[in-house]
């Protein structure tokens, strides 16, 4: 049986930073959005980040209580506990050690992932967090809301799926420099060439001769270019080999995002499709006809990975307005920002060709719009 995957959103708040402080936490179903627990606390006179990572903590523990076998993605608009619980960056402050130290010992490794969300996109954490600091200031501790508000469910996050407006025959003109992504799958590893299953779960492989000489190819039609202005990359060793490639040419650095690699693809990892059908028949059948479905073995299901690329695109639009910037990622991940640029339906990412080292760009404009103009173009590999 597939292990099950709660979001943990988390936070933290101090009136005076340090000043009077408390943390909320909400643990979601990570298949139907439904709120399966919440928790919030007034813990005296401490910092932000002390704060923040006691909201962790507790959510984590929360979802532990649920379901200890569980993976869980946790989600914080604090950039700094994102960054060095995923390993990014140092702990320096001696008060975040033991912090940090602790929130790793409710789950095994390997079973949380971090994932940065803006703080907008984590109110309902927020709001427990300034419940329980209100709740300390009137001399009592947090009492959660009756049992049925925390029953509410959401498919996916908004505004992930939300139609944008109709684009016309031309974006108007006082929107400014739209933001361009140009997308670039990763060059061929040994799998690539008889089209097996490699997603986040398998071997991560490495790029192979002829991948490294797609990777080549692909920095000096950037070079020629000569329009792109940041590069960001999935971490996973085929996409981290061909940005690096890139980059260099350019003389840029790369950023990773956790949020732009690939699907996990659970036991289907390194079969072939006519494998995976005929070991696991009805899962895959399942799998193929609903978003939700995730692949044997406890992988992601569709709708999943379009919340999570949904979030990783939002960053790079906060990030990078106005500029071109080249993102390296895999084929799925690729084909669902198409698919969200365009407004298709789920179904559309199995009519989509994307072949090794390819480029696609979309273009965003301020008023939410979306523009495709480029799809698997293989121009400089022939």
């Amino acid at each position: 049986m597939a292990a099950r995957r709660f979001v943990v959103e988390a936070d933290g708040g101090s009136r005076g930073n340090p000043g009077p402080a408390g943390y909320g936490a909400v643990v979601r179903d990570g298949d139907t959005g439904q709120i399966l627990a919440e928790t919030a606390e007034f813990i005296g006179h401490a910092t932000n980040n002390v704060a923040e990572y006691k909201g962790l903590i507790a959510g984590l523990r929360a979802a532990r209580e649920i379901d200890p076998g569980a993976s869980v993605d946790v989600r914080m608009d604090s950039k700094l506990v994102v960054e060095q619980m995923s390993g990014r960056w140092r702990i320096k402050h001696p008060d975040m050690r033991p912090l940090a130290a602790e929130a790793r010992e409710v789950f095994p490794r390997g079973t949380v992932q971090y994932t940065w969300i803006p703080r907008e996109k984590n109110k309902e954490a927020d709001r427990l967090a300034n419940e329980a600091m209100d709740a300390g200031k009137a001399g009592r501790q947090w009492e959660p809301r009756p049992a049925a508000a925390p029953a509410q469910a959401a498919e996916e996050p908004e505004p992930l799926e939300t139609a944008a407006p109709k684009a016309g025959w031309a974006a108007p003109a006082d929107l400014g420099t739209p933001t361009t992504l140009v997308l670039l799958r990763h060059g061929e590893t040994h799998l690539t060439p008889e089209k097996r299953f490699s997603g986040s779960g398998g071997t991560d492989p490495e790029l192979s001769e002829k991948g490294r000489w797609q990777a080549e190819r692909a920095a000096e039609a950037l070079a020629a270019r000569g329009s792109i202005q940041a590069v960001v990359a999935s971490p996973m060793r085929r996409t981290r080999q061909t940005a690096e490639a890139v980059a260099a040419r350019l003389g840029l650095d790369v950023r990773y995002e956790e949020g732009l690699r690939e699907v996990d693809f659970g036991a289907w990892e390194g079969l072939t499709f006519a494998e995976a059908r005929e070991r696991y028949p009805d899962d895959l059948t399942a799998w193929l006809g609903s978003t939700k479905a995730r692949p044997t073995g406890g992988g992601e299901s569709f709708a999943t990975l379009t919340h999570r690329v949904g979030v990783a695109r939002d960053k790079l639009l906060a990030r990078y307005p106005g500029k071109t910037v080249l993102v390296v990622s895999h084929v799925s991940p690729i084909k669902t920002l198409v698919r969200l640029a365009l407004g298709a339906p789920p179904d559309s990412l199995y009519r989509m060709e994307l072949s090794a080292a390819s480029f696609c760009a979309v273009q965003y404009y301020a008023d939410g719009n979306a523009s495709l103009r480029l799809l698997n173009d293989t121009g400089h590999l022939r």
